[in-house]
């Protein structure tokens, strides 16, 4: 049986709150990784195709701003899914310089296996949590991640 007080370094004491948020955060993600190998997909390859899934034909740069993370990561990973057959690349009319991505039939196909994905994490993640406990959590979660956002940009502006 689990320890239901886990050791948190005393460090770590300063913060108990992000230290937990931590722990949360690795076990999330260390599941989800366990989940896409088995559909043959590296984690935030999932994001890139959910966004494509609710809007087919995106640019490479809406995507980064849609999944929020760096250059190279997106870069990286839509080459992998290039190569993997889930969607194509080419240059928008517009202006060649511009990427588009468009999902491929396998690509859309991924659809359902995701969102059972998400069901099934879902399911785990909330197994001993009661609905109202769970629906906290989530306006909690984003009241937390906002309040690191604004404090972000605050940094961002004055430095």
């Amino acid at each position: 049986m689990p320890d239901p007080a886990p050791r948190i370094p005393t460090t770590a004491g300063e913060g108990p709150m992000s230290y937990a948020i931590f722990q949360l955060a690795r076990a999330h993600r260390a599941r989800a990784a366990a989940m896409l190998r088995e559909m043959d997909l590296h984690p935030g390859q999932e994001l890139l195709l959910m966004h494509l899934l609710d809007r087919d034909g995106q640019t490479q740069s809406e995507l980064l701003d849609s999944v929020g993370l760096d250059h190279s990561t997106v870069s990286k990973s839509l080459r992998r899914m290039q190569d993997a057959g889930l969607l194509i690349r080419e240059p928008a009319e517009h202006d060649r310089r511009v990427m588009v991505v468009h999902l491929t039939d396998k690509g859309r196909a991924m659809r359902g296996p995701l969102a059972d994905m998400w069901r099934t994490l879902e399911e785990t993640s909330t197994q001993d949590l009661s609905a109202q406990e769970a629906e906290a959590f989530v306006r909690t979660a984003y009241a937390i991640a906002d309040a690191i956002n604004s404090r972000a940009v605050a940094g961002e502006e004055t430095g």
